[in-house]
């Protein structure tokens, strides 16, 4: 869409420029729209579970930007040849079970016959508009704080060699459904100077996305990286999905990796995740007031990267 003659006018406050989590539009002084949309293709087998992670992923973005959800339109390409229309009802009512949860309004949807089987969300929510938060904006002395564990992409990579573990398969789908409210209502937004969700492009992808100021390294501890349990494990099988080879392909020359650094760990960086954590940029000041905040609903609260004055953006895997 980047080559799209796209006019914003000034009520747009977050357009695609900084390839953002949601889009952001004001309609008055103290309400904007926050909106997104979404869908995957299954990961899962029970169809029900692939449902709650489609919507899970969905309504993610929203709380990613700082909003509250509050409506949801279904999304569904669905192969009538190959499966039974009860496979499409468990996944709506996966979906509709997550909607329920966050208080969302689920207000119709849209369906399509499709060769390849998919689901998600258009998700609209609101927020004020001095209150938004965007990948941009880290400072010299942050920190970032990851709030899930990484590695789902290379277990669903194990699921579908039909080799994963039960109970890596049942972390990695408790990860994927959790939803990345955990920010949500703190008191102190300007404490908060950059929030992205990880997900397709990867940990490291992600980060860089964060660099568009083009002043500031990000250092990234790859030993503090909580992943989940297995992930090493299958790495190490060279069970890794495609998407991570594209997700170091894109960040290219802007990011080095440390002798030091284990290859199975530095893989995991790069691994496409399916719903995966937020990325808080805060204060090395501030970092346990938010740690605080959010340890009640976030499955981790790990301190993974640390922030410097740079002249070129960069990212250091050590």
């Amino acid at each position: 869409m980047k080559k799209l003659p796209i006019e914003y006018n000034s009520n747009v406050l977050v357009g695609m420029q900084t390839s953002d989590d949601a889009g952001v539009y004001r309609i008055s002084s103290d309400v904007a729209l926050v909106q997104t949309v979404d869908f995957i293709t299954p990961i899962v087998d029970d169809p029900f579970v692939f449902g709650q992670i489609a919507a899970t992923n969905s309504i993610s973005d929203i709380y990613a930007m700082g909003g509250t959800p509050l409506t949801a339109l279904n999304i569904v390409c669905f192969p009538l040849d190959t499966f039974d229309m009860d496979v499409l009802e468990k996944i709506l009512h996966g979906g509709l079970d997550v909607i329920k949860k966050t208080g969302v309004q689920l207000i119709g949807g849209h369906s399509i016959d499709d060769v390849e089987l998919k689901y998600g969300l258009c998700v609209t929510g609101i927020i004020h508009p001095d209150r938004i938060y965007t990948n941009i904006g880290l400072q010299p002395d942050d920190v970032i704080i990851l709030t899930k564990p990484i590695g789902t992409g290379t277990i669903n990579t194990a699921i579908k060699a039909g080799i994963a573990a039960h109970d890596h398969t049942d972390r990695a789908i408790q990860s994927m459904t959790t939803m990345n409210d955990c920010l949500s209502g703190y008191p102190h937004s300007e404490h908060i100077h950059a929030v992205t969700d990880v997900t397709g492009f990867g940990l490291i992808g992600h980060l860089s996305e964060m660099l568009a100021t083009g002043s500031i390294a990000i250092h990234v501890n790859a030993n503090a990286v909580p992943l989940i349990p297995g992930a090493t494990e299958y790495a190490a099988m060279g069970l890794l999905p495609a998407g991570l080879y594209r997700n170091r392909d894109f960040v290219g020359n802007n990011c080095t990796v440390a002798s030091n650094v284990k290859r199975d760990i530095a893989d995991l960086l790069f691994d496409p995740q399916t719903s995966g954590g937020l990325l808080i940029a805060t204060s090395k000041n501030t970092a346990n007031q938010v740690i605080d905040y959010i340890a009640a609903k976030a499955l981790c609260t790990a301190i993974i990267a640390t922030c410097s004055s740079s002249q070129q953006g960069h990212i250091y895997i050590e």
